[in-house]
């Protein structure tokens, strides 16, 4: 929880398809469980384009706004490499940062007309941030589906939330089709102990 009882808010950032909705609407649903009082945004852009797609989650003992402001975000849960270092505008100087190593690259960088930022885990540390490096998707193979790199960050974020374990197995068993909830709870896990 952020300091002087102030919520603590959560940017979950991604591409379209990569699960960025169903990783805050998971959040979510925990937090409210534990009892916080939660309030949620999101912004879709073109993302059935693989546009950009960027979820604000605030958590705390009353929230009023559902967005975050520049600057005063706690946790930044990057799901792609670049969209990650575009969101550090977003972060106040002790914010921690997951992020996943997938790289998607636009239309303008396949094509030549921009270059796609490689480096942009060396540049999210040089920013002076504290960084965990998440493999979502070679750890979600190991779970069993690649599908769910955005629950192996889920759990690498659980491990820093003021909210029992338990608590998230629970959300995904209620809120998972039957048939992926073993495979999500593998993720979850393996995600946990990053």
């Amino acid at each position: 929880m952020a300091a002087d009882d102030r919520p603590t808010n959560i940017l979950v950032v991604g591409v379209g398809g990569q699960g960025t909705i169903l990783a805050s609407e998971l959040i979510c649903h925990v937090l409210m469980t534990a009892g916080y009082d939660v309030k949620k945004s999101e912004v879709h852009g073109m993302s059935q384009r693989g546009g950009r797609v960027e979820s604000h989650v605030r958590f705390g003992r009353k929230v009023f706004s559902p967005l975050i402001v520049r600057g005063e975000v706690d946790y930044l849960v990057g799901f792609e490499m670049a969209e990650t270092l575009r969101s550090l505008q977003w972060l106040h100087s002790g914010a921690k940062v997951l992020a996943d190593t997938k790289a998607v690259l636009p239309y303008t960088s396949q094509v030549g007309e921009a270059p796609y930022p490689f480096d942009a885990l060396e540049r999210i540390r040089q920013q002076g941030y504290e960084l965990i490096v998440v493999e979502g998707e070679e750890i979600a193979s190991r779970a069993g589906d690649v599908r769910t790199a955005n629950i192996v960050l889920i759990g690498a974020l659980a491990r820093l939330l003021p909210v029992d374990r338990k608590v998230w197995e629970g959300a995904i068993r209620d809120n998972m089709p039957k048939k992926f909830v073993d495979t999500n709870l593998r993720a979850f896990g393996l995600g946990y102990e990053v």
